[in-house]
């Protein structure tokens, strides 16, 4: 499986709209349409239904959408350390009103399988949000330090999953020598 994971560009943001609505601003549009060149051709692209996840995949083609990989779902309050607040989430602080972590692992991995079998072959993108990304890679392939790896997330990110090997690797773009690639902190058991 050619598995790829974007975390989304950024977006206009503010406490008049719920997050799950959220659109891309002028800085993730234009991001995404660099991304865009970076993605493997004929892949299958996938997003959450967030329209900022959507969009980040738009300018490299036709993108379906599936809610099995949008963002936990929380009770969050707009004000206050957000970043606090959502990386004690992913390192295992329960929190009233969040969704449970292995429902977030549960959906996400169902939505992987599903589209799999859908790209029959071909490369398969994914764009996603970081909380749910780290904790479905926390559980398939494993990372040392969850906190660490969701904190150190980009806007947008590019990352491809080996599932078998259990290895991320962060694909670095939009440099004119090409892309290079960065591994991600790995799993301690392999």
């Amino acid at each position: 499986m050619k598995l790829f994971l974007v975390r989304h560009a950024m977006p206009a943001f503010g406490p008049d709209v719920p997050a799950p609505a959220w659109e891309l601003n002028s800085e993730g549009r234009c991001k995404a349409r660099t991304l865009a060149g970076a993605l493997p051709a004929g892949a299958l692209l996938i997003a959450s239904r967030e329209p900022k996840a959507r969009q980040t995949l738009e300018p490299a083609g036709s993108v379906q959408t599936d809610e099995r990989f949008n963002e936990v779902t929380s009770d969050e309050p707009y004000e206050g350390d957000f970043r606090a607040r959502r990386r004690a989430y992913v390192t295992g602080t329960d929190r009233p009103g969040w969704e449970p972590r292995d429902q977030v692992v549960t959906r996400f991995t169902d939505g992987i399988r599903f589209w799999t079998a859908q790209a029959d072959g071909r490369p398969l993108v994914i764009a996603s949000h970081g909380m749910a990304m780290t904790l479905w890679l926390g559980a398939t392939v494993g990372l040392t330090n969850a906190g660490a790896f969701w904190a150190d997330l980009r806007l947008p990110d590019l990352l491809r999953v080996d599932v078998t090997d259990k290895q991320v690797v962060r694909l670095v773009y939009g440099d004119p020598s090409g892309t290079s690639e960065t591994p991600v902190l790995a799993s301690e058991t392999h």
